[in-house]
């Protein structure tokens, strides 16, 4: 499925007293390549919202392989892991601008109707958009 790289800077804030970033953030910086793998297809949260849909994850999970410093570049590489349907699966992988592998990870996220407060199945727009798209 297609892919998105985002490149993240560390920054001073997202690291611990000993330059080491908190391990809470790697979920931050999967976040944000989520965020910019919706945005090549054209979208974003807040026009889904706008539209009447939520995305809440419903299930993270973190493999930690070695820690980012401050001040690394780091690249966070998005993966759609299977065709949406009421859910939204991403798989990550977080890498140092020299290639070193830093962490693995994935998260499940869930359409939900906002009038409603229920879940919902993936809007039409979304799928049309990844037909062009294998897994």
């Amino acid at each position: 499925m297609k892919l998105n790289e985002t490149q993240i800077r560390v920054r001073y804030g997202e690291t611990d007293q000993m330059g080491v970033v908190y391990h809470a953030n790697y979920a931050v910086y999967f976040e944000v390549g989520r965020t910019e793998w919706l945005r090549e297809f054209g979208l974003s949260y807040s026009g889904m919202e706008a539209e009447g849909i939520m995305l809440p994850v419903i299930s993270l999970s973190i493999n930690y392989k070695n820690s980012a410093r401050y001040d690394d570049v780091l690249k966070v590489i998005t993966r759609l892991k299977k065709m949406p349907t009421a859910t939204i699966d991403f798989e990550y992988e977080l890498v140092k601008k020299s290639g070193e592998l830093l962490a693995t990870g994935s998260t499940t996220l869930a359409f939900i109707d906002m009038k409603r407060n229920r879940p919902t199945r993936c809007p039409k727009y979304l799928l049309d958009k990844l037909q062009n798209y294998s897994l």
